[in-house]
Parts: C-alpha cells; sequence; structure tokens
C-alpha cells in the first residue's frame, strides 16, 4: 500500500503531520497536546488529567451528551488519555466524516466549557479513580517506583494527582491552565487514513487558526535518578515484585539495543524471564519486562506477581538470569529473532492507521520530523549482537539498580531485598 506523508504549520505555531493511506475507509486524527504530568508545578498535579475529563463535559456548543453522540452515531470512536509528558485527543472515524471528527476534536480543545456543579462532580470521580488505583496493586507499585526513583521531580508523580491537589483545585485554575497550554507551539495535530493533506489543513485553519501563537517556554529538566530499594505493606493475594534501571530515552543512540534487551528479557512468551520462571518454574501467572521512555530518559523495569512464599525464589531466578545474560552475553541467534520478532511488529503495526497516526505524532514531539517504517526498520537492522551486548554490560549499571516490594508482610524481606542483585 502506497503511503504519502506531509507536513505544514499554521501562523500561530500548530502543526500538522498527515500520511495518506489512501486503501483505507477511515482516517485516524488526533490533537496532541504538549502538557503532561511533568510540566505540573507541585500545586497543579493530576491538573492535565482532570483537564482531559472536563473537556468531555461540554462545550460552548455541545452538551457531554452530544460530544458522546457526535461520532458514536456514526460507528466511529472518540477518546483521550494522558501521560507524562502529553495529552491525547483522537478519533476514529469512516473517511467521509473525517470533518465531523475535526469540528469536535478541536471543539474539545478549544470551547471547554465549565460550570461549577459539573466541575465539583468530575473533581469527585478522579478522587474515585484515585481510590481505585490504590487498590489496583499492579498499577500502584509503579507510581511507588517513581515516586522512589524520580524523588521531587514532577515525572516521579502520578498522572492522577493525589487527593490534595484534586481537592483544593479552582475552576479559575483549571481554566487558565486551558487557555495557557492548549494553544499554539503546543499543540500537534496529525492523521492517517484516506484523507487528503491540503484538505485537512484547510479544515484546521478554518477552526484552530485563530488560537493564540503562544510559545510556552520549555522548563523541563532531566530527571536524577536513585537506586532505592523500597517495601510496601499491603494486605493483598500477592506481593507484587518491580525492579529497574536507568535507561535509554526516545533521542539515545542506545535506544534499539534497549528495545531489543527488553524484548528477550520479559517482552513475550520467548524472552528469558518467562521461560525460566513461569514456564519452567512455575512460580508466577505474570511476569514481563517493559522499556518506559521518555524525551530526555527512559527506565527498564521488570515486573512479577508472586505469592508471599515464593518472593525470594523469584527475586532469586530474576537476579540468576541476570547474572547469566551479564556474563554470558546474548547469542548472535537470539539477537537475530528478537530483531525479526520487532521488525515484524512494527510492519503489522503500519497497517494500523491508529498506529500509524499515534507514530506521527510521537515523532514530531520527539525528533521534529518525520521518520518512515522504512527508516526504524533500517536502524534496527543495524543493531549487532556486540551492541546489544555492550549495551547490558555496560549501560544497565548493578549499582542503579532499584525496586519496590508491594504486598502482605513485605517488612520481613528488607534486609534480603535491599542486597539482592541484579
Amino acid at each position: 500500500m502506497q503511503t504519502k506523508f506531509k507536513k505544514s504549520e499554521l501562523s500561530n505555531g500548530i502543526r500538522v503531520t498527515s500520511e495518506l493511506h489512501p486503501g483505507s475507509r477511515a482516517v485516524s486524527m488526533g490533537i496532541w497536546v504538549l502538557t503532561g504530568t511533568r510540566d505540573e508545578a507541585s500545586d497543579e498535579a493530576g491538573i492535565s488529567h482532570l483537564l482531559e475529563h472536563l473537556v468531555f463535559k461540554g462545550t460552548k456548543t455541545r452538551s457531554a451528551y452530544q460530544i458522546a453522540k457526535s461520532l458514536e452515531a456514526l460507528g466511529g470512536e472518540l477518546n483521550a488519555y494522558t501521560t507524562r509528558e502529553y495529552t491525547c485527543y483522537h478519533a476514529l472515524v469512516l473517511k467521509d466524516h473525517w470533518e465531523k471528527a475535526l469540528d469536535v476534536l478541536s471543539d474539545l480543545v478549544s470551547n471547554m466549557h465549565l460550570n461549577q456543579k459539573e466541575f465539583a462532580l468530575e473533581k469527585g470521580v478522579i478522587l474515585q479513580e484515585i481510590a481505585m488505583s490504590e487498590d489496583s496493586h499492579e498499577e500502584l507499585v509503579y507510581d511507588v517506583f517513581y515516586d522512589q526513583v524520580y524523588g521531587k521531580h514532577p515525572l516521579g508523580r502520578s498522572i492522577l494527582g493525589t487527593p490534595q491537589t484534586i481537592a483544593k483545585m479552582t475552576q479559575a485554575q483549571v481554566m487558565n491552565y486551558y487557555k495557557k497550554t492548549y494553544s499554539g507551539s503546543n499543540i500537534i495535530v496529525s492523521a492517517a487514513g484516506c484523507l487528503d493533506h491540503e484538505d485537512f489543513m484547510a479544515g484546521i485553519e478554518k477552526r484552530l487558526g485563530a488560537k493564540k501563537s503562544t510559545k510556552l517556554m520549555n522548563k523541563r529538566r532531566k530527571p536524577r535518578w536513585s537506586p532505592k530499594r523500597h517495601l510496601v505493606e499491603k494486605q493483598a493475594e500477592q506481593v507484587h515484585m518491580l525492579m529497574g534501571f536507568p535507561t535509554a530515552s526516545f533521542k539515545d543512540k542506545s535506544r534499539f539495543e534497549a528495545v531489543i534487551t527488553n524484548t528477550l528479557l520479559g517482552g513475550g512468551m520467548t524472552s528469558k524471564l518467562y521461560q525460566s520462571v513461569r514456564e519452567k518454574k512455575g512460580l508466577v501467572y505474570s511476569i514481563h519486562s517493559m522499556l518506559n521512555t521518555h524525551i530526555d530518559s527512559g527506565m527498564l523495569t521488570i515486573y512479577a506477581g508472586t505469592e508471599a512464599k515464593n518472593v525470594q525464589k523469584v527475586g532469586e531466578l530474576i537476579s540468576k538470569e541476570f547474572a547469566k545474560l551479564r556474563k554470558q552475553g546474548v547469542s548472535k541467534s537470539d539477537v537475530e529473532m528478537f530483531k525479526t520478532q520487532i521488525i515484524g511488529s512494527i510492519l503489522l503495526g503500519s497497517d494500523d492507521i491508529e498506529n500509524r497516526m499515534t507514530s506521527l505524532a510521537v515523532n514530531e514531539i520527539v525528533f521534529g520530523h518525520y521518520r518512515s517504517v522504512e527508516s526504524v526498520i533500517e536502524e534496527i537492522k543495524k543493531v549487532s549482537v556486540d551492541s546489544v551486548n555492550n549495551y547490558i554490560r555496560h549501560e544497565l549499571e548493578l549499582e542503579d539498580a532499584a525496586g519496590v516490594l508491594l504486598g502482605p508482610d513485605v517488612g520481613q524481606l528488607e534486609k534480603w531485598w535491599k542486597e539482592l542483585s541484579l
């Protein structure tokens, strides 16, 4: 399938990227606002996520029900999410309905209308969400981990904020943040599917061209990593174990070595940890690794959930597997297999226009330019067994290993946990 990429910029600084997929029946579209958890002041913690919720409560021209009905009635989808580095409003519609999708998305990021009752109700919803996250121990262990390794840096905060910051947040505070951040070069619009770029640009100019050309000062600073070992007592059926290292950012030259290391460690059923801890020993239901990548930093984490009686066995198996990996290295056949696995995943993803829409925006956010699927695959092909082994031995420093153990009676494992080597 032939694709064609184009990029333009409005006079107010809004960047527009699109990729034509002429054989598709649909269009995937997103408006990305470059504000997330790491951009919030301490008394604003959770404001980006709260704002993402509030825009769906109504605009100057649409009620909450009309927003929900607008694309759903056409068989389309409308949603949003907040990360530590941006907020995304996205839609998927049939190609004949792309203007409707753009109209609704533009309305959300331009014309939010708040009333006191809806504001108070949604704050209550967020407070419930925070309480629910406390009960979801597999999610909570990641929030605790971020807090421990990044400390007071904004990246260490929960995306949801805290009960204290949400409770104190005012309607005026949220509206001011909306006006300040949802404008100018802080916005990227991306689309993929059966859509003409010039038509798309005309539609965006009509709806977003009057926005202010605000250029926000980038106050982001790189976080410092703290290799802490932490324990959290929680009544639960399982103990949740999370270990991690600082690793490559989106922009680092070793990023694809990090991707392959993650895949071979715990990226799937063929990974080292899945095979050794679950398949051969049956000690866990869930074990996996994850690469959490930010613009200027990143972390490689290893998660396992197990019964309290098996915690030490699981930890020592992970430690043993890691030591073997560092000492013996990875074989050429393994590196080639995992490269093939990653390339296959990328190629399959390239047929998904929602995935392509996201890739266009993320590449613009991180690199400021387009990166074709083919160019990314070429970078992966250049990864060698030597470069992966060098990354494992020299980039994943043992003294940087941090961890969180969350569950019942974990306090009695404090000495073992702090001495466990990776």
